[in-house]
């Protein structure tokens, strides 16, 4: 599995975080693995589950850098594809030193296309944009 993959895993997984309380993500992580849809190899899982549980725990440092340049669009605001993919690229912009910034950005943008609404790739430009 590639590296545009496994982020597009972590994106989904990351993402029931906006529709699930806290204590019920394990349950979550679960069902995650189970669905056919998102079967991989082990190494895969861990790999995707280390990034997930990383990010969940920085989301409120996460949150708080994303409201700081984001001006106007606060992370109440946003569309919840966007804020999860924002949230994705500015974990790999400031935490994860194997990815340039170029990239994660870039990636967010082509996730968006796929996932968000015909405006999402411009907006998560914009915002990441910030960060470079």
């Amino acid at each position: 599995m590639g590296r545009r993959e496994l982020r597009e895993q972590i994106f989904k997984l990351l993402f029931r975080v906006e529709f699930n309380e806290p204590e019920d993500m394990p349950e979550q992580e679960r069902l995650f693995f189970e669905d056919e849809e998102n079967v991989t190899d082990e190494k895969a899982e861990k790999y995707i589950l280390g990034k997930y549980e990383d990010i969940v725990s920085k989301l409120g440092i996460i949150d708080e850098l994303i409201n700081k340049e984001a001006e106007r669009w606060g992370t109440g605001r946003m569309g919840k594809v966007d804020l999860t993919l924002i949230r994705l690229a500015v974990y790999e912009i400031k935490y994860d030193e194997e990815i340039p910034t170029g990239v994660a950005i870039n990636e967010a943008v082509e996730l968006a296309k796929k996932f968000g609404q015909d405006s999402s790739p411009a907006f998560i430009n914009g915002v990441l944009a910030k960060f470079a």
